[in-house]
């Protein structure tokens, strides 16, 4: 398959997204698509509308940052979108090859087992490497060699799991795309954008939206869970060391003291073993 051009189809979608009004082109002859021109883009940004089209046609798919930075501007990117499109522009990365082994830290394997929370750890592409008692307690899916994009929007299990399913899995969506932002040519991200875009109609408007987020500072979740009943949980993630781009992701209850409960309750179902983890 040939490379995508994923830096000119977020160009184009984010100047879809912009007011000619709010940038004072009101007015300037007729309009046949929706937000700016290109020209409009190209002399916003100081660039000339060549190169601006060469961008967004994919014949130039790298960049400098000060160009990167003044699209950022002209298109009025928040801090999120304009590391996204920072990602996009400068990745140099080849393919990776599906299915390499991953592995997670000693050290953070012991600590999902000690972990009294449901918590897993996750690679770029959203797949589970590792996974304690609690996390496959909340949810089945949450076991090594799933992946949650595919469970989210393709098992019908997990989804009925989600009380708000259409904004969480948009926001899952925006966040799987701000993840695999710097390998543009990278065979998994493919494969699974494939699979999802034959298996959901929604999954391919959100991904046509090119809408991302921030990986922290999420929404919390609320599920429907058939033990312990509807309860609403926030997840957290952090960074493991290493280059395989991992994340421990943990949920928790806030201070509503039925979520806690219902957390306690969760976890008496659980039976913690020292192996348990893998």
């Amino acid at each position: 398959m040939g490379r995508k051009n994923l830096l000119g189809e977020y160009l184009r979608a984010c100047r879809a997204r912009v007011s000619p009004a709010d940038i004072g082109f009101e007015g300037v002859g007729p309009r046949r698509v929706s937000g700016l021109r290109r020209e409009e883009v190209a002399q916003l940004a100081g660039i000339s509308a060549n190169y601006y089209l060469r961008l967004e046609q994919g014949r130039d798919r790298h960049p400098s940052e000060q160009v990167l930075s003044a699209l950022a501007r002209a298109l009025r990117l928040d801090a999120t979108e304009t590391a996204h499109l920072s990602a996009l522009g400068g990745s140099t990365a080849g393919p990776v090859e599906s299915g390499r082994l991953v592995t997670v830290p000693a050290s953070v394997d012991l600590l999902l087992r000690a972990l009294e929370l449901p918590a897993f750890v996750q690679d770029s592409h959203f797949d589970v490497v590792s996974s304690n008692a609690m996390a496959r307690a909340l949810s089945p899916t949450l076991r090594p060699g799933r992946n949650r994009m595919l469970s989210v929007f393709l098992d019908p299990d997990e989804r009925a799991l989600f009380l708000d399913w259409r904004p969480s899995a948009a926001y899952l969506v925006a966040s799987f795309r701000a993840s695999v932002a710097g390998q543009a040519d990278d065979g998994r991200t493919t494969e699974l954008v494939s699979e999802l875009s034959a298996g959901d109609a929604y999954f391919r408007e959100l991904w046509d939206g090119h809408t991302v987020v921030s990986r922290v500072d999420r929404p919390p979740v609320r599920f429907d869970h058939p033990r312990v009943g509807v309860i609403t949980l926030t997840r957290d993630n952090l960074a493991v060391d290493g280059p395989d781009g991992l994340r421990l992701m943990i949920y928790h209850a806030g201070l509503r003291r039925d979520d806690v409960d219902k957390l306690a309750q969760l976890r008496d179902t659980v039976t913690f073993e020292p192996s348990d983890g893998t």
